[in-house]
């Protein structure tokens, strides 16, 4: 204790000498103006110039843009037969279940029509059970002609034999020659008859008729007839809410060549689960953004709410590319404009439970992980 005391007895003037001296020092540059305002100057520049190297090199990492919306998996849902409201199921903002019944259109033309065609198939079944019996019938007659043939053959070979002694007449043999020819020409009529009856059948007379061609294509005229009259009811092709309910009433004529053209044919219906935000990027921030790069996003409506996700594609082409009237960079007066490349972004999770709308404005920052400096030390 008695050491303590002395170093710090012998320590009190040396600190009031030298703590006399900076104090000396600091008065005199603080009465030198001129010399304080150098040392601030140069100091302070170098200070700010620091501060902003430090500030670009670890900066960089992050891109974004505005120009951002939310989308999600919409559709304006109709028919592709035309025909007459019958009634509405649906009303405006209700939420729906896959396969559920949006809007009926009158059945009564489509039964009316599946009936025709169920008559036309089972005419066809009457058809080929009737060809059939015919193609047997003219094998009997065939038979038949064949016996007369046969006899005309023995009846003719005597009259030529009896004709050779001159015990018939000349006439009586020419009939019996014309007997045979006629009985020979009603076979070969017959046998071509029963090809033709044959053939109706492919060539085999156990075919069953439901293979037979006329039978196939009135199945077919069923077929289609039975698929109009189950698009006659409108269904969900995925769960959702559905929209523009309004301009779809009963009575309303829905012509299915138009019904891509006017939404008084159609029922709209929008997903609440497949959502996404697409940003158009500019070309120049695209340069590190990678599938997979996490995403901040807040939504323009909900202010203190955040949505975390991650780019999920980055478009093979620009907006513009799809234009139907693209730019013509070969003109005189050209000018270079930046294009913008759609970006998905996979939506992941959120700071609250506040329901998205397709359509809304959104603001995205892009994590690419690379800062400058790290560019500039890996020489990405």
């Amino acid at each position: 204790m008695a050491a303590l005391r002395t170093e710090s007895v012998a320590y009190e003037p040396l600190t009031r000498r030298y703590g006399a001296h900076v104090k000396g020092a600091l008065g005199e540059l603080w009465a030198d103006k001129a010399r304080l305002r150098r040392v601030a100057m140069i100091w302070g520049v170098a200070l700010v110039a620091a501060i902003s190297l430090i500030v670009y090199l670890t900066g960089g990492r992050y891109v974004g843009t505005d120009d951002s919306y939310v989308h999600s998996a919409k559709l304006m849902v109709s028919t592709d037969v035309s025909g007459l409201v019958q009634d509405v199921d649906v009303k405006e903002g209700q939420q729906v279940k896959k396969g559920q019944i949006l809007f009926r259109l009158d059945p009564k033309p489509f039964q009316i029509a599946l009936d025709n065609a169920k008559a036309s198939l089972a005419q066809t079944v009457q058809d080929v059970e009737s060809t059939r019996a015919t193609y047997k019938s003219m094998l009997g007659q065939m038979s038949a002609q064949q016996a007369q043939v046969h006899l005309a053959q023995l009846t003719f070979n005597r009259y030529i034999a009896l004709a050779k002694s001159n015990a018939v007449a000349p006439a009586q043999l020419d009939q019996a020659r014309g007997t045979l020819q006629s009985a020979q020409a009603t076979l070969v009529s017959l046998k071509q008859t029963a090809d033709v009856q044959l053939a109706k059948l492919n060539g085999n007379v156990n075919m069953p008729a439901n293979q037979a061609p006329a039978y196939l294509k009135a199945k077919s005229t069923v077929d289609e007839m039975q698929r109009q009259l189950d698009h006659a009811v409108v269904r969900a092709p995925f769960d959702g809410i559905v929209s523009e309910v309004d301009s779809l009433q009963p009575g309303t004529l829905v012509i299915s060549a138009m019904s891509a053209f006017t939404t008084t044919s159609a029922v709209g219906i929008v997903s609440e689960k497949d959502l996404w935000v697409e940003a158009d990027m500019k070309e120049t921030d695209l340069t590190y953004v990678r599938t997979g790069n996490p995403v901040s996003v807040t939504i323009d409506t909900y202010g203190g709410c955040k949505w975390t996700g991650h780019v999920g594609t980055v478009s093979a082409a620009s907006d513009s590319a799809f234009s139907a009237l693209p730019a013509e960079n070969t003109s005189g007066n050209w000018v270079k404009v930046v294009q913008r490349i759609p970006v998905k972004i996979a939506l992941d999770k959120s700071s609250c439970s506040a329901p998205l709308r397709a359509g809304m404005s959104a603001v995205v920052s892009i994590d690419t992980g690379k800062r400058r400096w790290d560019r500039w030390l890996t020489g990405g």
